[in-house]
């Protein structure tokens, strides 16, 4: 018998005492950047998500010798904190000349300007012995269709997948859907346009799918379908678990916040295929409520943590033999009634 899957977690710095109220005052004071690796391992957590300045501060400023210089010490930093480098992701949203999309962008030096920022993610990312760079296309799409050619934008996105595998044997891709937002319509909208761009690059077992439960339901998907799609194509690289309040601006709320049974679907899809036992971590990306006071502010990882593994006792304690049981009588009415009830507490 397999022995069950023990899960490590995941975040990113940006997650800690962030996320002030953009429309009133100051909330809370930002927690300083080069004090936040110190929290990982006191909160319950061995994996760090970087963007590429989350490593380097003023990438485009740095000399080569520079950026590598401060990569060195973010590894060293991370040695001595016992943490692992989960991904590094270029951030190509922020620079003047990814206003109109990065990869996509009708600009020629625009796009070079891509290339040349995500192959310096790449020599940051292996200088932190990490083989997982994450796309989020987050300017790649339009605000009015007419903007760009559509079939050119997607030759483009694949093209420049493709030159990431040339410029580096051994790095992992991992794409990570979001249908809207900065853009109006974003090109690579769900885990299904990602998984159709990995098949069409010329290494598919190196470009993978990061699903955010927000950015799933965003596309009007549930994410667990999302997870199943991926990992039956064994392409799930990671996860960014959070929640969402319908279909409004992307809330990174605390993973189960909105909806207790999408969040235990999501868990159940993931336990039960696996997922987890090569390594992958559970990540999380979950801001806190604007009006939280105090820094750092810390309790929306430590309880978005201990409810995924609440919903794993669950998963685990489920009476499989009564789920089949109903499915086979196809009595979904009496499965739904369980499902609930299990995950009240409550017996019949």
């Amino acid at each position: 018998m397999t022995s069950p899957t023990t899960y490590r977690f995941s975040f990113g710095p940006w997650n800690i005492s962030e996320g002030n109220d953009p429309f009133g005052p100051e909330i809370r004071a930002a927690f300083p950047h080069e004090k936040k690796l110190a929290l990982f391992r006191t909160l319950g957590f061995e994996g760090v998500q970087f963007h590429d300045d989350d490593v380097v501060p003023g990438l485009d400023e740095c000399t080569p010798g520079q950026m590598l210089r401060r990569a060195a010490e973010v590894k060293t930093a991370l040695d001595d904190e016992g943490l692992i480098p989960e991904f590094v992701a270029p951030r190509l949203w922020f620079a003047a000349q990814t206003v109109d999309g990065a990869y996509t962008a009708n600009s020629a030096a625009d796009r070079a300007y891509a290339r040349d920022r995500t192959r310096k993610c790449i020599d940051i990312a292996r200088a932190l012995d990490c083989k997982a760079v994450v796309l989020w296309f987050s300017r790649e799409g339009t605000y009015i269709r007419e903007a760009k050619d559509p079939k050119l934008a997607y030759v483009r996105l694949l093209e420049s997948i493709n030159a990431m595998l040339d410029y580096d044997p051994e790095i992992e891709i991992w794409i990570e859907p979001k249908p809207n937002e900065p853009t109006d319509q974003a090109y690579v909208p769900t885990v299904g346009h990602a998984v159709a761009l990995s098949y069409a690059s010329k290494a598919p077992h190196r470009v993978k799918g990061l699903i955010e439960s927000a950015h799933a339901l965003l596309a009007g998907l549930d994410p667990s379908d999302e997870m199943a799609f991926a990992l039956a194509h064994d392409k799930l690289g990671s996860v960014h678990l959070n929640d969402q309040n319908g279909l409004k601006y992307d809330q990174d709320k605390n993973f189960g916040g909105a909806n207790l049974r999408v969040a235990f679907n999501q868990v159940r899809v993931l336990e039960e295929n696996g997922y987890g036992r090569r390594g992958e971590f559970v990540g999380l990306d979950i801001k806190a409520m604007r009006t939280q006071r105090g820094s750092p502010v810390t309790e929306h990882l430590k309880a978005s943590r201990e409810l995924f593994l609440l919903l794993v006792e669950k998963v685990r304690t489920l009476d499989r033999a009564l789920v089949e049981q109903f499915r086979d009588a196809r009595d979904y009415e009496a499965l739904e009634l369980y499902v609930l009830r299990h995950l009240m507490g409550t017996k019949p």
